[in-house]
């Protein structure tokens, strides 16, 4: 078991840089806070309605060009295995219109929120975009990952079938 962790922490590492934290940032191996999302394409929900099932949350905003170039592929991943988790997009962005226009552009179906004060941004730590946060089906927060990255490689899908405990 302690080789797993070891060779699932050398995976995730090799994923991500080292980040800084942003105040009331809840850390890895914490657990994330009941919170409103508004929505952006459909419905407003709570954070808490995805316990249950691992989630992916992506951070982005639409003038970030790697958060762009790594929406196809969030995509695929969701539509390959949207079985097992699901995926959801929150927007820092200040005004809907320039998000809904990226989303045009990212042409994206999982659910996309928008957080106009940041308490979202700054619960999961996105003092840099794109973040990506792995949550387990508790609401712990498993692993997180800045920059953009391909989402439906192999080895990034092996790394999250292994965060999650799931055979992908």
């Amino acid at each position: 078991m302690k080789k797993a962790l070891v060779s699932l922490a050398l995976c995730f590492a090799a994923l991500s840089a080292p980040a800084f934290a942003t105040p009331g940032e809840v850390p890895e191996g914490g657990t994330l806070r009941q919170m409103p999302m508004q929505g952006l394409t459909g419905g407003s929900k709570l954070l808490g309605d995805y316990r249950g099932k691992p989630l992916i949350i992506n951070v982005w905003a639409s003038y970030c060009p790697p958060c762009l170039a790594e929406m196809g592929s969030l995509e695929r991943l969701s539509k390959r295995y949207g079985k097992q988790f699901n995926v959801i997009g929150i927007s820092i962005d200040d005004y809907p219109e320039r998000a809904l226009a990226f989303l045009t552009q990212a042409k994206t179906s999982f659910p996309h929120f928008i957080d106009h004060k940041l308490a979202l941004e700054n619960m999961l730590g996105a003092n840099r975009i794109p973040l990506t946060v792995l949550v387990d089906a508790d609401g712990k927060v498993v692993h997180k990952v800045f920059g953009a990255k391909e989402w439906d490689s192999p080895e990034t899908v092996e790394a999250i079938g292994k965060a999650f405990g799931l055979r992908m």
